[in-house]
């Protein structure tokens, strides 16, 4: 199990239990690395990994119900493999998040070869009622991995830097 931290204070925090969240079919789940955080999307396809995926680094800055899902982003990304596709997904959302203040909470995403296309929809950060717990700096190349398990459901990782 591992912790999301979510400031309640200036000063004071709040730590709260999140393993694993399930979504239909879909789920994802955080793991711990030293002083970052792993994410992992679990889904009957592809695109369902990376999209849980997305969701659970969401959740590791704030409450995924606490984000309205109001203004959609496109994003397209192209990769060698799905690995670097997956990590070039997660760093292009926090490249969005950065730019333009927001936060996500829904995704839809389309995989063909190793090129993605989706919207991701969020709202802007309001510190008040996002709370915001740590800032991800980045996806990264620890403990990355897209494959299918032995269930035949994808699993899409990796550490994010916070």
């Amino acid at each position: 199990m591992c912790y999301i931290i979510k400031s309640i204070a200036p000063g004071h925090s709040s730590i709260m239990p999140h393993s694993r969240i399930e979504i239909g079919r879909a789920r994802w789940e955080h793991f711990p690395h030293q002083a970052d955080m792993g994410v992992r999307g679990i889904g009957p396809t592809k695109e369902e990994a990376f999209t849980s995926a997305a969701m659970a680094m969401t959740a590791v800055i704030t409450d995924l119900t606490l984000v309205d899902p109001v203004h959609p982003v496109s994003i397209v990304c192209d990769a060698p493999d799905d690995e670097l596709l997956f990590v070039d997904w997660l760093n292009r959302l926090v490249y969005e998040m950065a730019t333009r203040k927001m936060l996500f909470s829904r995704f839809v995403v389309r995989v063909h070869s190793h090129s993605l296309q989706a919207t991701a929809w969020g709202e802007p950060v309001d510190p008040v009622r996002h709370q915001p717990a740590v800032e991800v700096k980045g996806a990264t190349y620890t403990a990355l991995s897209v494959r299918q398990d032995e269930q035949g459901q994808w699993v899409a990782q990796c550490v994010v830097d916070v």
